[in-house]
């Protein structure tokens, strides 16, 4: 089992910019320690001659093809009743600064 020491999770918690307390530490040794020792059995378990399972439910992606529709007008038209516009766009108050 890999046995995580306590200047292991401190190096692990400022890569991951956090600040643990000495409770949080010794807790998570533990947990990190069991996580890993999940990891190496699994490590040992033999898959030769397996495929990689990609897709396990048989679902595929249904793609549509792209066509343009016309809804029978032209963005002049929709732009005429915009309070403003600007180089054929809707002209809107700035919203970051």
């Amino acid at each position: 089992m890999a046995d995580l020491t306590q200047a292991d999770v401190l190096r692990l918690a400022k890569l991951a910019r956090l600040q643990l307390t000495h409770e949080e530490v010794d807790k998570f040794q533990k947990e990190i320690s069991a996580i890993l020792g999940y990891v190496e059995q699994l490590q040992k378990a033999d898959v030769g001659g397996l495929e990689p399972t990609h897709q396990v439910t048989g679902l595929t992606n249904v793609m549509r093809p792209d066509e343009e529709v016309s809804y029978g007008t032209t963005p002049e038209e929709l732009l005429k009743n915009a309070p403003a516009t600007e180089k054929g766009h809707f002209k809107v108050k700035r919203m970051l600064n």
